[in-house]
Formats: C-alpha cells, sequence, structure tokens
C-alpha cells in the first residue's frame, strides 16, 4: 500500500497553526486523497528534510514553511519565483514530479488581497511595522513595489542589524527609499501612522506583553496583527479600547493558503471550495 499523498507546514512551533484545518478541508472538497499535516523541527533537521524531498519515493508534494524559517529553507531550493526571488523569503514549496522544490511566497499577495478587502489604500499612508523576520519582509517587498506607494514605511526589530539587514537586502532588488529603519518603537511615530503592522510571533502567548504603549494608538489607525491564535491578541484588544480598527492575520493566512494550495495543485479553486475553507477556518479560531 502506497503512502497518502502528503503536504505539510515547516516552522517551529506549530501548536497554534490553523493551516490544516484549511487544506484538509479543500483536499475533501475535490475529494482527493490527501492529507495536511504539520512538520514542526529544529533547524538542525532542515538540510536532511529537505534532502529527503528529493528522493523519489517521497509523498510529500507540497509544504507551508513558517516562522522561523522563511529565509533559510532558500539554499535547499532549487528554483524560486520571481516574486520570491525579489522578497526573499519562502512560504509554499511546490515539488514537482521530477522532485525539484521550487519556492513562492504567498503572503505579501495574501495581505494584499485582505487590506483591498478592509477598504485599505496603502498609496500615500504612512505604515508602521514590528518585526523584521519573513513575513515583515514580505509586506515590505508588496508596498515597494507598489506603482502607488505609501508615504512612508518605518520598521522596528529588537535586533536592529536584523533589521538594517532586511532592508539593504531587498535595496538591492527594488526601491526601498520609502522606508525607514528606526531604534526604538517610539520612533516609529504611531501616534501619527495610518497603519500599525505587528509582523512578529509576540502575541501567541497568553504571557506576551502588548509592545506598544496605549497613548500611542488612535481612532483613525488601523492595527493589524498578523497573529490569529488567539484571535484577539493583547494588542489588538488595546487597539480596539482606543477606537482603532483591530484586525487579526486569519484572512490573510486564508488568502495565502488558497494561492498556496492553487501553486500546488496548479487549479484555480472555485468559489465554493474557498468559501468551505474559509468556513472552516473561521470556526475553528473563533471557537469557544
Amino acid at each position: 500500500m502506497s503512502p497518502v499523498t502528503t503536504y505539510g507546514l515547516v516552522g517551529y512551533p506549530l501548536g497554534h497553526s490553523l493551516s490544516p484545518v484549511m487544506h484538509n478541508t479543500a483536499f475533501k472538497e475535490l475529494d482527493v486523497e490527501a492529507v495536511y499535516t504539520l512538520f514542526p523541527m529544529q533547524q538542525s533537521e532542515l538540510g536532511s528534510f529537505f534532502e529527503d524531498l528529493k528522493h523519489k519515493n517521497s509523498p510529500i508534494f507540497g509544504l507551508n514553511v513558517t516562522i522561523p524559517y522563511k529565509e533559510t529553507v532558500i539554499p535547499f531550493l532549487d528554483l524560486l519565483d520571481p516574486f520570491a526571488q525579489k522578497v526573499g523569503a519562502v512560504n509554499t514549496v511546490v515539488i514537482d514530479e521530477n522532485r525539484r522544490l521550487k519556492g513562492y511566497n504567498t503572503d505579501g499577495p495574501g495581505f494584499l488581497a485582505h487590506l483591498t478587502e478592509e477598504g485599505f489604500k496603502p498609496e500615500g499612508k504612512r505604515i508602521s511595522i514590528l518585526g523584521a523576520g519573513g513575513a515583515a519582509r514580505a509586506l515590505v517587498s508588496v508596498f515597494c513595489l507598489m506603482i502607488d506607494q505609501p508615504e512612508s514605511i518605518r520598521i522596528y526589530d529588537v535586533d536592529r542589524d536584523k533589521t538594517l539587514s532586511l532592508v539593504k537586502d531587498l535595496g538591492t532588488r527594488m526601491d526601498v527609499g520609502r522606508v525607514q529603519v528606526v531604534s526604538t518603537i517610539d520612533e516609529l511615530n504611531i501616534e501619527l501612522a495610518d497603519l500599525l503592522i505587528n509582523a512578529t510571533p509576540i502575541g501567541m502567548k497568553e504571557s506576551d506583553p502588548c509592545l506598544v504603549k496605549k497613548d500611542l494608538l488612535h481612532s483613525h489607525l488601523m492595527v493589524y496583527d498578523l497573529v490569529y491564535n488567539p484571535s484577539e491578541t493583547p494588542l489588538l484588544k488595546l487597539a480596539k479600547s482606543q477606537g482603532a480598527k483591530a484586525v487579526n492575520g486569519l484572512k490573510m493566512l486564508f488568502y495565502q493558503g488558497v494561492l498556496a494550495f492553487q501553486h500546488w495543485a496548479d487549479v484555480e479553486l472555485s468559489e465554493a471550495v474557498k468559501t468551505r475553507m474559509w468556513e472552516q477556518l473561521y470556526k475553528e479560531c473563533y471557537k469557544k
């Protein structure tokens, strides 16, 4: 009996992930015999895992990649999609019939799709970003590659060198003239911003602090937390209390997931299947 066709998520930790709910719903709706599972692993395990993917008897044909490996996995891939190459971060891997691994980035388009749905137009806006990991790379890239760009993009990470490196690297492939690295959260100028994005994992754990002071948040601000589990982080609670628009990353997860699935299957998902994926994702996220 041959092993079942497998897809999954690589990262660490993965206990919070709702990706299996969404993708296994799609397989069920499409009547496809496949399973989406979690592959939590330490960085030292990545090399052998990706090497095994190239074996012709491997049952794995597609992956998502999450914190903290969106940049780390690139050397293990054979090809990169042009957008993923510009970003320098991968969150989706397609494994073809010849066992070649191609990396894509669906985070950026997924985020943009959700912003559009929320009615937020980045053109001429002031944007503040917390975090300089793989997700932040995708978001900064999307903003910098737009024809109608934001007025300013300020970015802060506790590791300033990492942030400077990110901007310098992106600057070799796109215009990052509107991006400014700042040394403190106060220098993000959140009190003047139109959009604040948390692209860090802070907020996943109950013990996590809120990174932003209450008096910096205001009613003209949209606060977007990429964390979706829990559905309301301390930052989003604080934002609501200040009259700001508070949005979590569940719809971004959905949109990037749909794009990832379409890369794996090389097929456009129907609205009916997408609706079922979203319904199950929402139900799982907001269950009491």
